[in-house]
Formats: structure tokens, sequence, C-alpha cells
């Protein structure tokens, strides 16, 4: 698999944390798995417990979004003698994902949230990842636009090894600044606060990006760029 699309899955990552539907929540998503509580400006809790739990919720919203992969590249498979049209009719919608992302459409069928509510108050490790499996199958409308996007684009691939590695490198993109943000939000929730106020034209930017990426699919222009771009891979 070229690196561009890697890279997009990547990139599709860390448009769905840095959501309006996600990033607000982190503190309380860390708080949760911890069993702390927001006192003083940041979570009161140990660094260690920090990193056990926020790497079980990373293993369980993998599993289910590699999952998920597997699935949309076996459907790709039985469709591959109609590769182009299933790239044009990919392209076409992250193009209305990105314009839904982006405030341009008010689609509500897009617009619904989709949580599963967790009513297990205990904290552990085997609860953290449980937890973290209840967020990828209720994710919110802002997740659901960037992961369906990739899981269009993993239809598209033709293997469905290819499709497990873009839902891999997916998760970092959505596990990797989780991780990060889950250790600055025990020393002070000040960043968060700050990120929170440019989160508005961060939608716009990401809408953007996902109108390009549809461009590009629909059009037939992203293979030859990955084409393109491969060949200073191998110099």
């Amino acid at each position: 698999m070229d690196n561009l699309t890697l890279l997009v899955a990547f990139t599709a990552g860390l448009l769905s944390f840095f959501s309006p539907c996600v990033f607000p929540l982190i503190p309380a998503y860390i708080a949760t798995l911890t069993g702390s509580a927001v006192k003083d400006g940041k979570v009161n809790v140990q660094k260690r417990i920090v990193f056990i739990r926020s790497i079980s919720f990373i293993l369980g919203f993998s599993i289910v979004f590699i999952m998920l992969g597997a699935s949309a590249s076996f459907v790709g498979q039985l469709f591959m003698d109609n590769r182009l049209l299933i790239e044009k009719i990919s392209g076409l919608l992250i193009i209305i994902f990105g314009l839904q992302m982006a405030g341009l459409l008010k689609i509500k069928m897009l617009m619904r949230e989709k949580r599963v509510e967790v009513e297990n108050r205990k904290t552990g490790l085997w609860n953290s990842l449980l937890i973290g499996m209840a967020f990828a199958f209720g994710w919110t409308p802002c997740v659901g636009i960037a992961l369906s996007s990739i899981l269009l684009l993993a239809a598209s691939v033709d293997t469905m090894t290819n499709g497990l590695l873009m839902l891999t490198v997916y998760s970092l993109g959505l596990g990797i600044p989780f991780l990060v943000v889950s250790f600055i939000v025990t020393y002070s929730l000040k960043a968060v606060k700050n990120i929170n106020r440019i989160l508005p034209k961060l939608s716009i930017i990401n809408g953007a990006l996902l109108i390009i990426l549809g461009l590009l699919l629909f059009t037939g222009q992203f293979q030859r760029l990955s084409g393109w771009l491969a060949q200073f891979t191998y110099i």
C-alpha cells in the first residue's frame, strides 16, 4: 500500500479526534475510564492508571474499526470488476461528507448521534476496553463522517490486508493524540480549552480536506497521485 493512502488514513483519524463531537469530551472520557474527578482545573489521577486505561480504551475502539475495515474491503472485493464505479461513488459520498463537516450541508441523517451508554460504573482494564468498543459502535456524527470516508476508500483497495492496514493506521491517528491529551489533562485543562475555541475553524479545514479527497477519488487522480509520489519513496 502506498504512503499517500496511509497518510490519508492517519489524517482521517486526527480529523475524528479534533472534532467538536469528540475533543471537548476528552476530560470526561478520562475521568470515566479512571474513576477520577475533574478538580482544580485538571483530572486528578495517577499517570500510570491513565496510561494503562487509555491504552485499553484505544485497543477497544481499534478492534471495532479494524473489523469494519475488513468488512468494507471484503465487500469491495466482491465488486472489484466495477472498481472504477466504486471509486466514483465513494468519491461523491466523501465530497458530501466534506460539505457536511464544513457546515455547507445540513443532512439530518448525518447529524444524528448514535451513542452507546455504558451503565457499568466500575473502572478497570477490561471495562476500559469495553468502553472503547462502545465508543466505536456508537460513534457520533463527526467521527462517523471521517471514518465512513476511510471505509469507502478501504472498499476500493485491491486486498483485504490493505483494508485492515488502513483502518489500523486510522485507529493510530485517533489513538495517539488521545493518549497524549490524556496525560495533558492530568496537569491542566487549559490546553483543551484553548483548542476548543478553534474547533469550528478546524471543522471547516477538515471538511475541505475531505472534499479534496473525494474529488481526487471521483476523478481517478488519487491513484495517479499515489503512483507519482511512490517514485520518491524508492529513491
